[in-house]
């Protein structure tokens, strides 16, 4: 999973934002550059943390304003740019501008829509928000000059203004009637609280750092500041806490589906839509769920024939498939050959298995990134409430690696077969690979590096647990079984997603539903389906983007034949920056009849 990037306001207020001005007498390749231009810097003016990706400093010393006011400004900013867009002959446009046209114009018609359902009222749940986001602020941070530490310290001061634009936007979820369930929020008390009491020490981490070329004089000026100011945090987390706590968690509603809101089944369906980039509805969703848990219970079956644990006991294959799977899944639960005794054990062998990727990737890939990455273990004041692991991407510009974060809370719940699968998806060739080197690409507009495209992110670093396979990682049987327990994890995402927002399931159906069909633990499984409840539809695109990729690569395969070319291929996919699906279909397809023509060039001038 890519982690969601810091969702933190700011709290000076913005001047308004100038646009250039077009006309008819500019050439249409004119007015579009101009479009973007204005539209990348009113994303860097607002978004401080984004500029900062990018290399621009300029307020670093602030944070990214979420209150109300601010996101009607962005709105009307949306509004603004989508006017000029439709205002240009995009016919007089090269074929590649037509692209980006079609696809800046796609994004700012898909923030609008979604605008009018108000989800932007409920901006936390219990793994994103202030109680996760501000304890890291350190640890997010690589410091490097004076000037560094001077924004960090500034950064710091914003934070306590920040948690009241927060409640602000909650309290117009209030007045709207923009409420999540009770369930993804009745923990977050409890999690301020433990972050505000036990975290908050990590914001002096960077204290730590201090370059030896600094003065001590300024060393000591801002330590005191930072010191200064953390009470000051943690006094605003406090009433935070209470305001959540007395006015905010009774009022939350008690029912679990997106489709008992007001507006809920449009919004749901807009979130599918969002989500996966295709129309498929919640009905076809689920129906490609079931026939994928189907697929995959059977090639599980015939992974589970192949174990030491069948061969020890050759009357378990006379049981029926479902009492086998279920003696199966209890033996991978309770056998202390799958679990690391030790946080540092589990660590040590996801860097271990991570070494042992990356020189398989130039067999697989022409292109490859530049930046570096590393493992850690996600902060244990958050990890109960987290899933399994996730991505937080790096900055070149900045000298940040990427990290994948892997989470060591109840080692009894972390068993040593997802290792393979979940480090081939969290760093490479996985997120770390595809995000790094989209925003490495030369030539390609900003926009298009980090387009909202979860179907083709997630997808493709689901597609990347199955090259494991080509890279000769599942041997084992226990490992190529962990494998399959992530695909069948996603394959019933779709099932699990669709029943809880568009069929009426409990949260007890979908905990019943995954325990039945897969191997993960109790507690993951349970944090998973409270994520899918708190998040409508994100989880549907992991598996619907790998079905599209997997669909694209055999299309390839059985047009080119002995000329496919698995390096090329990739690079077609991902060289493009993330995309919608229907717009990777169609240049996969575009490049699969360049190759055909290309192959058959070369038999030309070939004797």
């Amino acid at each position: 999973m890519r982690m969601r990037a810091l969702i933190l306001p700011l709290v000076l207020t913005l001047a308004p934002f100038e646009t250039s001005a077009s006309s008819q007498e500019i050439p249409p390749a004119t007015q579009f550059e101009s479009v973007l231009a204005d539209a990348e810097a009113y994303r860097r003016q607002v978004s401080p943390e984004y500029a900062m990706s990018k290399g621009d400093d300029t307020r670093a010393g602030e944070l990214r304003d979420v209150s109300p006011r601010a996101h009607i400004n962005d709105i009307n900013a949306t509004r603004d740019f989508l006017e000029r867009i439709i205002a240009i002959d995009v016919a007089m446009l090269s074929t590649s501008d037509q692209l980006d046209y079609r696809l800046f114009r796609r994004q700012l018609e898909m923030t609008l829509e979604g605008d009018t359902f108000g989800d932007w009222m409920m901006p936390i749940n219990a793994r994103s928000g202030p109680h996760q986001d501000i304890p890291q602020m350190g640890d997010l941070d690589r410091l490097q000059t004076e000037l560094d530490f001077e924004h960090y310290a500034k950064r710091l001061t914003c934070v306590a203004g920040q948690l009241l634009q927060l409640e602000e936007t909650l309290r117009a979820g209030l007045a709207a009637g923009k409420m999540p369930p009770r369930l993804v929020i009745e923990a977050i008390p409890q999690q301020i609280r433990t972050a505000r009491e036990s975290a908050l020490d990590r914001l002096r981490t960077p204290l730590t750092k201090f370059p030896a070329s600094m003065p001590a004089a300024t060393r000591a000026r801002i330590t005191q500041e930072i010191e200064a100011t953390i009470p000051l945090i943690a006094d605003a987390m406090l009433l935070f806490e209470a305001f959540l706590i007395a006015d905010y968690l009774p009022m939350c509603r008690a029912t679990t589906a997106a489709s008992d809101m007001e507006g809920g089944a449009d919004w749901y369906a807009f979130q599918l839509r969002s989500f996966t980039t295709t129309a498929l509805t919640a009905q076809e969703i689920h129906d490609i769920g079931k026939r994928e848990v189907a697929r995959i219970r059977g090639e599980m079956m015939t992974v589970i024939a192949k174990t030491d644990w069948s061969a020890a006991d050759l009357p378990r294959a006379s049981l029926s498939d479902d009492a086998r799977f279920a003696q199966f899944i209890e033996y991978l639960r309770t056998a202390p050959r799958f679990y690391c005794t030790t946080a540092e054990e589990l660590l040590a062998r996801y860097r271990s298995f991570c070494k042992e990727v990356d020189p398989h990737l130039p067999e697989l890939f022409g292109t490859c990134p530049r930046l570096t990455y590393g493992v850690r273990e996600i902060p244990r004041f958050m990890a109960p409430s987290q899933t399994t692991a996730y991505y937080q991407q790096g900055s070149p510009k900045r000298g940040e690696p990427g990290w994948f974060y892997a989470n060591t809370y109840r080692l009894d719940m972390r068993p040593t077969y997802e290792i393979v699968p979940l480090s081939l998806h969290e760093a490479v060739p996985g997120h770390h690979f595809q995000i790094s080197l989209a925003n490495e690409l030369e030539g390609t507009r900003e926009f298009r590096k980090d387009l909202d495209s979860t179907a083709f992110v997630e997808g493709w670093a689901l597609y990347c647990e199955r090259l494991g396979i080509e890279m000769g990682f599942f041997t084992d049987p226990y490992d190529d079984f962990g494998r399959l327990l992530y695909e069948m994890w996603r394959a019933t995402r779709l099932v699990v997603d669709t029943g809880l927002h568009a069929f009426g399931w409990t949260r007890e159906q979908a905990i019943a539903y995954m325990t039945y069909h897969t191997a993960l633990s109790a507690l993951n499984i349970e944090n998973e389906v409270e994520r899918y409840i708190g998040w409508p539809g994100q989880a549907t695109g992991y598996k619907i983007g790998e079905l599209c990729i997997r669909a694209l690569r055999a299309e390839a395969e059985t047009t080119l034949g002995s000329a496919f070319d698995i390096r090329r291929f990739h690079d077609a996919v991902l060289l493009n920056g993330p995309l919608p699906l229907d717009v990777l279909e169609a240049t996969v397809r575009a490049w699969i009849a360049s190759e055909v023509e290309r192959v058959k060039l070369q038999a030309q001038v070939i004797p």
